[in-house]
C-alpha cells in the first residue's frame, strides 16, 4: 500500500469519534473520568475491530495466507486514517516490514545399532530420531549411559563424539519458571528440566532417551512431528535426539551383555557416577522438510516533537493459527478474537486517542507483529532489525489477550519487577485512581508474549492489563477457549478492554514525556 501524508481521505466516523474523545485528552483529571458517551464511543470502535479481524473472512490470520493480507490492509488503513505515518523508516518497505520464516517439519528418521561387528536388529516402530537442522547424521558413535548427570563442562571429554543415554524415569525435579499454562496464585510455576539440551551443550553428539517413564513413544512422536519455526538466517543447529521404547532398550543391553535397565538406573543413582560405555555403536539420521514463509510486521509511527529524546513502543501480535481443526468438526477456524484481535483493537484505539491529543515529546511506534504464535518470531525480527536503535526505546508496552474481564478490575503488570518501568506505571495508575494488583502472579506469562523478546534485548518492556487480575476468568479461558475455534468475537468482554485503552494511552503519554520520564532516550 502506497500512503502519503498529503491528500489522504478522511472518514467522517473517525472525525466524529476524535471529536467525542477530545474531552478525554484535555488533561489528567478528565482522562481519568471519561463520560459514558466517550466510553461508549471507544467500545463501539473496539467491537468493530474485533468483529472484523476475528471474522471467518480473515481465516484465522495465519502468516503467509490471504488472511494476512486482509489483516494488514485493514490495520494499515485504520492507522493511516487516524493520522499515523509509516514507522519502518525504510522507503523501500513503507508500513510493512518483511519477515521471512522457515518452517521445518520432520520427514525421515533412521537408526542403526551395532555390537562388535554384528548389527542389532530393532523394530523401526520402537525408535524415533529428530533433528533441529535440515539434515543431521552421526555414524558409529558409542552409546554411553550418563546416569542422572545434568551435563556441564566436567563431562565434555567423556561425551565428545558419543551418544548420551538417559532414562525418562530419572527426570530431575522441575525448576521454577515458566509454565505451559499459568495457574492462579503461583508466580513461579514449575517447568521441566531440559536434560537433553544440557547434555548436547556439554558436547554429546546426540542424546538417546529410554522412554520408561510416563511418556510413550507415540506421545513423543505426536509432539515432535509438529513443524518448528525460526527466522530465515537464524542458525538452528543440527542436534540429534533419539527416543526408544523400553523393549528396544532391553534388546540393546542384552545384545551387548550389559547390565539390565534396573541395574543401570541403580548404578546411575550412586554418588560420584559419571558415565558407563554400553558397548554399542549407533548411527542416527534425521531430516526435515523446509518451507519458506514470507510475512510482515506492520509498523506505524506518531511523530514526536523531540526525535533526540527516544521513543515509546506499543505492540500487539496480529497472527493466529488459521484453520486449526479438521472434519468432522463443524468449526475449523481459530479466529483468535481474544488472542489477539483484542490487542490489535486496543493499540489502534490508543493510537486514535494519542493522535487526537496534544503533541508528545517522543515518537510513538505502533508495531503489529507476525509469528508470535510460532515462537515470538515477529518480535524477534523487530528486535534484530529495528527501525530505530533499541537503546533509544525508553519503554515498550505489549497488549495480548485482553477482553476477558469487565471494567473496574485491578491492573496487573506482566514483567513486574523486571524493568525500571514499575515506578512510572505505579504513578500513572495512582493518578488514574486505578488499583495495582498485589503480587507478581501475572509474571507466569512473561515468557509467553512479545515483550519477553524485547527484555532479552535490554529494552524495558512489560504488559499492563486488567485481564490478568482475575485468575478464575483467565484460567477458564486458558482451559476452554485458548487456541481453539471457540475463541470468537462473541466471547470477548469489552468493559476491561475500554479500561485497557485508557490505561495504555496514559502510560504512553507519561513515558513519552521527556520531563516526566527522562528514561534512556536522551542520547
Amino acid at each position: 500500500m502506497n500512503c502519503g501524508r498529503d491528500g489522504r481521505p478522511r472518514r467522517w466516523s473517525a472525525l466524529l469519534l476524535v471529536a467525542l474523545l477530545l474531552g478525554v485528552l484535555s488533561g489528567p483529571a478528565a482522562a481519568a473520568s471519561p463520560s459514558k458517551r466517550q466510553l461508549a464511543a471507544i467500545e463501539t470502535k473496539l467491537r468493530q475491530h474485533v468483529t472484523t479481524l476475528a471474522s471467518d473472512e480473515y481465516g484465522g490470520r495465519e502468516p503467509g495466507t490471504p488472511g494476512e493480507t486482509l489483516t494488514l490492509r485493514y490495520l494499515a488503513r485504520e492507522w493511516f486514517d487516524i493520522g499515523l505515518e509509516s514507522g519502518t523508516n525504510d522507503p523501500g518497505n513503507a508500513w510493512f516490514a518483511p519477515v521471512e520464516l522457515v518452517e521445518r517439519e520432520p520427514q525421515a528418521s533412521r537408526a542403526q545399532f551395532v555390537h562388535g561387528r554384528r548389527r542389532v536388529l530393532v523394530p523401526d516402530a520402537g525408535v524415533f530420531v529428530v533433528t533441529s537442522g535440515l539434515r543431521s547424521l552421526i555414524e558409529s558413535a558409542p552409546l554411553v549411559y550418563v546416569g542422572r548427570t545434568m551435563g556441564g563442562d566436567a563431562l565434555r571429554t567423556e561425551l565428545a563424539g558419543r551418544v548420551a543415554v538417559i532414562f525418562d524415569s530419572e527426570a530431575p525435579p522441575p525448576e521454577a519458571g515458566k509454565a505451559e499454562v499459568g495457574k492462579s496464585g503461583s508466580s513461579t510455576p514449575a517447568r521441566p528440566v531440559d536434560r537433553a539440551g544440557r547434555l548436547l551443550d556439554a558436547g554429546a553428539a546426540a542424546v538417546l532417551t529410554v522412554l520408561d517413564g510416563e511418556r510413550s513413544l507415540d506421545d513423543v512422536i505426536a509432539r515432535r512431528r509438529r513443524a518448528g519455526y525460526a527466522l530465515a538466517g537464524q542458525r538452528l543447529g543440527g542436534d540429534i535426539e533419539a527416543f526408544v521404547t523400553p523393549e528396544v532398550a532391553r534388546q540393546l543391553l542384552a545384545s551387548a551383555g550389559s547390565a539390565d535397565m534396573a541395574a543401570l538406573r541403580q548404578a546411575g543413582a550412586a554418588p560420584g557416577f559419571s558415565s558407563r560405555p554400553l558397548g554399542i555403536l549407533a548411527s542416527l539420521e534425521a531430516t526435515n522438510r523446509e518451507t519458506r514463509i514470507k510475512t510482515h510486521n506492520l509498523v506505524g509511527k506518531i511523530e514526536g516533537r523531540r526525535h533526540d529524546a527516544g521513543a515509546v513502543v506499543l505492540m500487539a501480535h496480529w497472527d493466529h493459527f488459521g484453520k486449526c481443526a479438521a472434519p468432522p468438526a463443524e468449526d475449523l477456524i481459530c479466529n483468535g478474537a481474544v488472542d489477539n484481535a483484542s490487542g490489535l483493537a486496543v493499540i489502534t484505539e490508543v493510537a486514535r486517542l494519542l493522535s487526537a491529543g496534544r503533541p508528545l515529546d517522543r515518537d510513538v511506534y505502533l508495531v503489529a507483529t507476525t509469528g508470535e504464535e510460532l515462537g515470538l518470531l515477529g518480535a524477534l525480527a523487530f528486535a534484530e532489525n529495528p527501525p530505530l536503535p533499541l537503546g533509544n526505546v525508553v519503554a515498550a508496552f505489549n497488549v495480548d489477550s485482553t477482553g476477558l474481564v469487565p471494567s473496574g478490575l485491578p491492573v496487573s503488570v506482566v514483567g513486574r519487577g523486571m524493568t525500571p518501568l514499575d515506578v512510572g506505571i505505579a504513578a500513572v495508575l495512582k493518578a488514574m485512581k486505578r488499583k495495582l494488583a498485589a503480587g507478581d502472579a501475572a509474571n507466569a506469562f512473561v515468557k509467553r508474549q512479545d515483550s519477553w523478546v524485547l527484555i532479552q534485548h535490554d529494552v524495558p518492556s512489560v504488559m499492563v492489563s486488567t485481564s490478568y487480575s482475575d485468575p478464575a476468568r483467565l484460567e477458564a479461558f486458558m482451559d476452554n477457549v485458548y487456541h481453539r475455534p471457540s475463541d470468537e468475537a462473541s466471547k470477548v468482554v469489552y468493559g476491561g478492554m475500554v479500561d485497557d485503552v485508557l490505561i495504555q494511552a496514559e502510560l504512553v503519554r507519561y513515558f513519552a514525556d521527556a520531563k516526566a520520564w527522562p528514561g534512556n532516550g536522551a542520547k
